[in-house]
């Protein structure tokens, strides 16, 4: 991915902190495209979070459920404590965005 000086429009290395042309200080990283990790409202199971963790990582919300199943059974439990922890941390889509199912 390009990083760039804001100020003079230079071409940066991806660790840079400073613009080797002009000086000026560079933001730290460039936010990772992709969702933000929130409960969606349509096409979730139980709680939504396997469902917010497959789409903010890119990943098969199929095999995350499978694996979270897996892992409830071979952890004696603490997948369960985290799916909860889950739905009690993760927020919840608002019910503007797109998606989303509006009343």
């Amino acid at each position: 991915m390009a990083f760039y000086c804001h100020r003079c429009g230079t071409s940066l290395p991806a660790g840079a902190r400073f613009c080797s042309n002009c000086g000026t200080v560079v933001a730290g990283a460039a936010p990772m495209p992709g969702r933000p990790l929130v409960r969606p409202r349509v096409g979730r199971q139980i709680a939504g979070v396997c469902l917010a963790l497959a789409q903010a990582n890119g990943w098969d919300v199929s095999l995350v459920r499978v694996l979270t199943v897996l892992g409830f059974f071979f952890s004696g439990g603490l997948i369960g404590i985290a799916y909860v922890a889950g739905w009690i941390g993760i927020p919840e889509e608002p019910l503007g965005t797109p998606g989303g199912v509006s009343s």
